[in-house]
């Protein structure tokens, strides 16, 4: 009985795809943490929490806002390399990898873009 060697192409587009997911979720997160984070510091200003931790958490938001560059420009060097490939390889377009790449740029691009 022979055994078949999966597609090593299928193989990269899957890795690739899960790390367009992931760092896209990344970036998702942070944006919505400093969101969260603004609409603390606003309350605590309203309700005259103390200049110190007031000032903490300023620096909180920050770090967060700090994380967004980075992740941006991680996200767009996937998103590229995964573009690539799905480009480069059209005739494995009936795969659920391939689907699946194409499902995680379309969700990826609006950030990619922004």
């Amino acid at each position: 009985m022979a055994c078949t060697q999966p597609d090593p192409r299928i193989k990269k587009i899957k890795i690739q795809t899960g790390v367009v997911k992931r760092i896209t979720k990344e970036k998702d997160m942070y944006e919505k943490e400093a969101l969260q984070i603004e609409a603390k510091i606003e309350k605590m200003q309203t309700d005259g929490t103390d200049a110190y931790v007031l000032r903490k958490q300023q620096e909180v938001l920050q770090e967060s806002k700090m994380m967004g560059p980075d992740t941006l420009k991680r996200l767009r060097s996937a998103y590229e390399e995964l573009s690539r490939l799905v480009e480069g390889e059209s005739e494995l377009a009936e795969t659920e990898e391939y689907k699946a790449a194409k499902v995680a740029l379309d969700a990826a691009k609006p950030l990619v873009e922004a």
